[in-house]
């Protein structure tokens, strides 16, 4: 990748039932240009992956959302799976994280199910996301415009829609981070 992050800071959103790819993926490809994440979670013990339903690895956890400012983050990753984004839907703080980081103008990628976050925050609302088929009614009802595409960015949310599209959503993800945020145009 040509894109450069040194000195960005990335933080992924995730909890027991993170869809692993969608997890080590996004981290790997923005490591490997040169900025640091954090996995960001509901608690301080280690979260348990999946690979589609059936159990993965276990990931240790750098930081617990409620202490977690998005101030400190250029960017935020929310992968899918269908039980991560669900918790973190009920959890306050990670809504607040994720509507606060919306608000912040600061770029945002969601994967497959990790919409659904996005939908409980509220920041979805006049916006064109591509997801999971199966959330396209969540979003439509939020107010989005949903799209059948690899990869979408609206206003700094990047979204794709399955594990398979990962080349591209890591692709612009770490091509947005380095972009320093976003122009305001949708592609």
């Amino acid at each position: 990748m040509a894109a450069k992050l040194d000195g960005k800071r990335v933080a992924i959103l995730a909890t027991d039932g993170v869809e692993e790819a969608e997890y080590i993926k996004p981290r790997a490809a923005v490591e490997a240009a040169g900025g640091s994440v954090e996995l960001i979670s509901l608690g301080e013990e280690p979260i348990q992956s999946v690979d589609h339903l059936d159990k993965s690895r276990t990931y240790e956890v750098d930081g617990v959302v409620a202490d977690a400012d998005p101030a400190d983050y250029d960017a935020l990753v929310l992968p899918g799976g269908v039980a991560n984004p669900d918790f973190l839907r009920a959890d306050p703080n990670a809504v607040r994280f994720v509507r606060t980081f919306v608000e912040s103008g600061k770029p945002v990628a969601a994967i497959c199910h990790g919409l659904w976050t996005l939908v409980e925050a509220n920041v979805v609302r006049g916006r064109t996301l591509t997801s999971w088929p199966s959330l396209r009614t969540d979003l439509a009802n939020a107010g989005a415009t949903w799209v059948d595409e690899e990869v979408y960015v609206d206003n700094g949310l990047i979204t794709s829609r399955r594990p398979g599209d990962l080349p591209a959503f890591c692709a612009t993800l770490v091509d947005e981070v380095a972009a320093g945020g976003y122009a305001g145009s949708a592609r």
